[in-house]
């Protein structure tokens, strides 16, 4: 789940601040990219690309209109006012994970009518020709009646910009008690398409139709299924290695070192799931409470990169958070060795060649 930077955070701004646009950096210290959290990564186009949560104290409302649906929600009940702030997102894009060019507002709630702030943790998948972000926005709880929760969104272009693909939630309340923030979509072998989702210590995963506009039926008849492993509170991503799927969460309290990602494993892309254990923790030279990460693997290999955000050494605010990315290896029974975090990630890894 996503959080915003109070303005206690703007001392530290100067030291992360970055450039609009072009190549920012001679490492994969994503850090220095500013404040950010949630990233999600995927490869489109030949390209790394990666969706994060902004985690800017400066508003990104100057001079924006809202529609009237949006100015009632954003005058209605708000639990934190700073969420206010969140009303679009950026990505950032990169021939070989060392250097990224930002794009700003890819998706922006000047395009989705029915989102008005709490714009948070992004999916990407590219499918039909188009490319998708599944996002989620208003930070719904659960005696909420007013629209919000995991909407879709569409583009002919990984850069955006993403517009509104069904003109209300895909998913806008909660089921087997999971608040519906943090998606993970993922296509899998055999054309099946699972989102992952859930905050407030439950995750579900459902079927999505081949258009990604409804959620269908699973090959037993269920719409939705609560797959919460012990310890869960956010951030579901799942990946599949060897026809073994691995799936990953965040742990521990967002707010402080406790935060960190653990894993599971099963046969099934739905479940039941056996707990393994933390692969990221915190390390108290570099990082505090790294998590809500996302993971790429490079194509025709087996090798895995993690993307995760963390609280740098220093910093008190809670929603001080920036990216980073480092590699993940398996052992030889094709568990997941502990995450080793770096000051300045992996060297260039250029992605192999178009045939």
């Amino acid at each position: 789940m996503t959080r915003t930077l109070r303005t206690a955070a703007l001392a530290l701004t100067a030291s992360l601040a970055f450039a609009a646009t072009g190549y920012s950096q001679a490492t994969a210290n994503l850090s220095k990219e500013g404040w950010y959290a949630d990233p999600e990564i995927r490869i489109f186009d030949h390209q790394y690309w990666i969706y994060p949560t902004s985690s800017s104290p400066d508003s990104d409302n100057a001079g924006k209109s809202f529609n009237p649906l949006q100015t009632k929600l954003r005058e209605g009940h708000v639990i934190h006012p700073v969420y206010l702030l969140h009303t679009s997102m950026d990505a950032f894009s990169s021939p070989d994970l060392v250097h990224w060019t930002r794009h700003k507002d890819v998706l922006d709630v000047k395009n989705v009518s029915w989102a008005a702030y709490a714009i948070w943790a992004p999916t990407a998948i590219h499918l039909n020709g188009k490319y998708y972000l599944l996002f989620a926005a208003n930070d719904i709880q659960k005696k909420d009646t007013f629209p919000g929760g995991i909407g879709v969104a569409v583009s002919d272009s990984p850069g955006g910009p993403f517009v509104d693909a069904i003109g209300k939630p895909l998913i806008g309340q909660f089921h087997e008690g999971a608040q519906p923030i943090d998606p993970f979509i993922m296509q899998d072998t055999d054309g099946s398409i699972y989102l992952y989702y859930g905050g407030q210590g439950h995750c579900v995963v459902a079927r999505l139709a081949p258009d990604l506009k409804s959620v269908i039926p699973m090959k037993d008849g269920s719409m939705y299924r609560e797959i919460t492993p012990e310890h869960y509170v956010e951030g579901p991503f799942v990946i599949k290695r060897n026809g073994v799927y691995y799936f990953m969460w965040s742990e521990g309290s967002w707010e402080n070192e406790t935060y960190g990602v653990a894993y599971a494993k099963s046969t099934s892309p739905t479940g039941p799931f056996t707990r393994i254990g933390k692969i990221l923790s915190t390390d108290p030279a570099l990082a505090k409470g790294p998590g809500h990460h996302s993971v790429v693997q490079i194509p025709n290999t087996d090798d895995w990169y993690i993307v995760y955000h963390y609280h740098p050494i220093g910093t008190t605010g809670a929603n001080q958070r920036v990216m980073a990315i480092d590699r993940m290896t398996f052992d030889k029974d094709g568990n997941i060795n502990p995450i080793k975090i770096t000051k300045d990630g992996p060297g260039p890894r250029p992605l192999p060649k178009k045939p």
